[in-house]
């Protein structure tokens, strides 16, 4: 892509990011905050959680987006017996009896790993060095896997029998984790409409992987004020007990707080929140626009929060 100067890129990235919520739009009724956080989330090279009850359209919103990037996609079903070599690959004997490694589902641009905590902690730790290097290494080789390559998690929360909770260390890796609301009434009435006849939407595609990679380049080139990104320092540091920062909320209420890749991860999706509402630059007001999704899944509360009733989203606002 050629563009006279990163203003005009950036103009295109926002002018890119409409189009992209129009045609998402054409599948998904509403939802519109989340698709374009889940956009954020890929054009700063993150990975999401999405959480919702079932019949939200989680899976659907990700087949969708995987549709218009213009990307390779594979779905993989997480269960109870799922094994590490499903997900990375395997190595098996040729005809010749050489060992050949055979790629696993892993090896896309964008992998959706459905109800992900419904697989033990053996095979959730499969996608750890993936998520963080882009690298899987299986009988000590090492692969690279696709670029672009996005993880988009899904979720059920109210359903926890035969589940095993996500390790602090895997939801680290997630830059955002994203609540499903119920619909409105006015979409739930647009969404039966539109499902219960015999209808078929053609989606275009609207950026490829190299446009992709282009904009994730200049998102990080963007200039950020030292006052911006001290806010979002402050604001990560404000969530851990017995920190530099005289913070009592943290103390009374907080076990652990968020670590420093959330101070990263509000930067970076304060530089594409403000690029893709059509600013050059990030504000503190942008900070905030993105700290909901990237601190609630790195803070854990005491017991002390919970008899008292405050939950994470309560601390976070306060913090803010």
């Amino acid at each position: 892509m050629q563009f006279k100067s990163d203003v005009e890129a950036l103009d295109a990235l926002h002018a890119t990011n409409k189009k992209l919520a129009a045609e998402i739009g054409k599948v998904i009724v509403g939802q519109h905050e989340v698709i374009n956080n889940t956009l954020i989330s890929v054009f700063c090279r993150g990975h999401c959680l999405l959480v919702g009850v079932p019949g939200l359209a989680k899976t659907l919103l990700v087949n969708t987006i995987a549709d218009v990037l213009g990307l390779t996609f594979n779905r993989i079903q997480f269960t109870p017996d799922l094994m590490p070599s499903d997900i990375t690959g395997s190595e098996i004997l040729d005809e010749a009896r050489n060992f050949k490694f055979m790629q696993g589902p892993l090896f896309a641009n964008i992998v959706l790993a459905d109800e992900i905590n419904r697989t033990p902690p053996k095979t959730q730790a499969a996608l750890l060095e993936a998520m963080q290097e882009r690298i899987v290494t299986v009988a000590g080789k090492r692969y690279k896997l696709p670029d672009p390559f996005f993880v988009l998690a899904t979720q059920n929360p109210i359903e926890q029998e035969g589940t095993y909770p996500l390790p602090e260390a895997q939801l680290d890796r997630f830059m955002f984790n994203l609540w499903l609301d119920y619909p409105t009434l006015e979409e739930e009435f647009e969404v039966v409409k539109q499902t219960t006849v015999d209808r078929h939407v053609t989606l275009n595609k609207i950026i490829s992987a190299e446009e992709i990679i282009y904009f994730q380049q200049l998102v990080r080139k963007i200039p950020v004020a030292d006052n911006v990104v001290e806010y979002a320092v402050k604001l990560a540091v404000k969530t851990r007990p017995n920190n530099s920062v005289d913070n009592k909320l943290a103390q009374q209420y907080l076990s652990w707080g968020a670590g420093p890749r959330a101070s990263q991860y509000l930067v970076l999706g304060a530089k594409c929140h403000a690029a893709l509402n059509g600013k050059y630059s990030p504000d503190i007001e942008d900070v905030r626009a993105v700290a909901h999704h990237v601190l609630r899944h790195r803070i854990v509360r005491n017991y002390k929060a919970e008899a008292d009733g405050m939950n994470v989203e309560d601390i976070i606002s306060k913090l803010i």
